[in-house]
């Protein structure tokens, strides 16, 4: 039996339809959501969002934090920005990747350091997921490293 999920941000729906799991980044880890999972609300930090359908291949989403709330069978995500791993441009990832770490060397305070940290840390994320997530030579995905 599968459960109903919905991703959404403040500009647009990611991802709407009956799923069989679904692993999000937690505060404290790794969240696996199957059906009929307990009532939760979460808040999600920024990582790999991964969506599991039988019979098909996998969905990867790129999640820069937000909440996640399951009742009955519905799981909802409310993402602060998120890109599936298709969307991603890996070079404009790696110079966003680029830009913050140049931030992180000249911040010349601690708000400015956090922000820089937050930064790179959302932009790492896309760059691994487009780089993991890439079609090999051949057109062949990469194998699922989970």
């Amino acid at each position: 039996m599968p459960m109903n999920l919905e991703i959404i941000t403040a500009e647009r729906s990611v991802y709407e339809g009956e799923v069989d799991m679904v692993i999000a980044p937690g505060l404290d880890g790794q969240l696996g959501i199957l059906p009929r999972h307990a009532p939760l609300m979460t808040i999600l930090k920024p990582g790999e969002l991964t969506v599991k359908k039988s019979g098909e291949e996998d969905i990867y989403v790129a999640v820069s934090g937000g909440f996640m709330e399951v009742i009955g069978n519905r799981v909802s995500v409310l993402a602060d920005a998120c890109e599936r791993s298709d969307e991603i441009d890996e070079q404009r990832a790696e110079e966003a990747m680029r830009r913050a770490q140049e931030r992180l060397s000249q911040h010349s305070s601690d708000m400015e350091l956090e922000r820089a940290m937050s930064s790179l840390h959302r932009a790492q994320v896309r760059v691994n997921l487009a780089r993991r997530r890439r079609p090999r030579a051949g057109g062949q995905p990469p194998v699922n490293p989970t």
